[in-house]
């Protein structure tokens, strides 16, 4: 949890100073205040903690060795968080398992109006989206987590725009697909 009384932000210039100068101690503690909300977001583009654990030790290693890069122009929470995002990508892509071969004929038409506004917690959201296919999960993170827009995913990911569209869409049937089996379940014990 982020604290706005807390004392890494009262000099964030002098903070990053003492970060780019090699100061452990003032990387520790800029590493406690940011890693919290940063393994979040690299849980959302892994298939298991451990993955996310790799992703964030590996982008804090980035974020100090290129920390003399930021400029103080827009928030350094989302340049960090772009770079996580980006160690999470470098990793997929060294895996070579951007592109998975999805069969939408084997999800049923039955589930595409599916309510995805069902009580659920954001433990279970985050094991659904682990759960989906490389490329369907890291669209879906960009675009609704992030906010990109399609052409932005493309141009990242190296897709057309049309592909981008797709994988949203397939992301969101197996999301809704995956729902409704937890509800049936649900439905079943009750």
């Amino acid at each position: 949890m982020l604290y706005t009384n807390y004392p890494i932000l009262d000099n964030l210039k002098e903070v990053i100073k003492e970060c780019i100068a090699g100061n452990r101690g003032m990387q520790n503690k800029f590493y406690k205040y940011y890693s919290s909300l940063m393994m979040g977001v690299c849980l959302r583009y892994s298939k298991s903690r451990q993955e996310a654990e790799e992703i964030l030790q590996e982008g804090f290693i980035k974020v100090f060795t290129c920390m003399h890069q930021y400029k103080f122009k827009g928030s350094l929470e989302g340049w960090i968080k772009r770079t996580m995002i980006n160690c999470a990508l470098q990793k997929l892509r060294s895996k070579n398992s951007l592109y998975p071969v999805i069969n939408i004929d084997d999800i049923a038409d039955q589930y595409i109006g599916f309510d995805m506004t069902t009580n659920i917690n954001a433990k279970e959201l985050l094991a659904l989206i682990q759960n989906l296919p490389a490329m369907c999960k890291l669209v879906f993170n960009l675009h609704v987590f992030e906010g990109m827009r399609h052409r932005e995913i493309a141009a990242m990911l190296n897709i057309s725009e049309g592909t981008s569209k797709s994988n949203l869409h397939d992301a969101r049937i197996m999301l809704q697909k995956q729902l409704s089996e937890g509800m049936q379940m649900l439905k079943t014990k009750i």
